[in-house]
């Protein structure tokens, strides 16, 4: 893999990640990240949607029409949607009954639509593929991070299993309890903006002057 297309994929991670640095898709940070689980499977719901519809509409480019190009985009990732939820219903119906209309609303996530317009409809389609999945593992990492925080000081789990001991609870003689607030979706942009605290102060040319 040439060196353009490394940055392509891993840009996304630090440096010109959607979420902290371009701030999108902060609405789904707030949604589905009380748990890890469901974290994890967004993230990688939103993923596979980017990755292919920037495929798709890197193809259907130079014969586009481009009066028509959002509709197109819509119905594009419209049936990646429908696709992607009708798996998670198949294989991790649990998961998908959590995370409930938010499935649905990657149709109209700023992260697959901005990918499209600014990437996909001026490069080829290899270039494309890896500029959505890099944004959708950008994505998806800051929602992995808010979800650890918040499963394993909300509710002292991590992936649904047990992480601190119920020895260590104030209701079986121990010193411990669970902070409420990491289950309420403000704290959920507590956490979005410390990590965008963290990655501004460690990288200076983000910075506003």
């Amino acid at each position: 893999m040439s060196n353009k297309n490394l940055k392509y994929l891993t840009g996304p991670f630090s440096a010109n990640n959607p979420v902290i640095v371009q701030i999108l898709g902060i609405c789904s940070a707030l949604a589905v990240t009380v748990q890890l689980k469901p974290a994890i499977v967004m993230a990688l719901s939103v993923t596979v949607v980017t990755a292919f519809a920037n495929l798709v509409m890197s193809l259907l480019r130079n014969g586009l029409p481009s009066r028509i190009r959002i509709i197109v985009q819509l119905v594009v990732i419209a049936a990646l949607v429908i696709l992607v939820d009708q798996v998670l219903k198949a294989f991790v119906y649990d998961v998908s009954k959590q995370l409930s209309v938010y499935v649905g609303l990657i149709i109209t996530n700023c992260i697959v639509m901005g990918r499209v317009e600014a990437f996909a409809l001026g490069n080829g389609p290899w270039a494309s593929f890896l500029d959505g999945i890099g944004n959708g593992l950008g994505y998806g990492l800051i929602l992995v991070i808010i979800g650890f925080f918040r499963e394993l000081f909300g509710a002292g789990t991590l992936y649904g299993i047990r992480v601190i001991p119920e020895s260590w609870y104030i209701a079986e003689g121990g010193f411990y309890a669970n902070n409420g607030l990491m289950l309420f979706p403000p704290m959920a942009l507590i956490l979005c903006g410390c990590i965008i605290w963290v990655h501004r102060s460690k990288n200076k040319d983000l910075q506003e002057k």
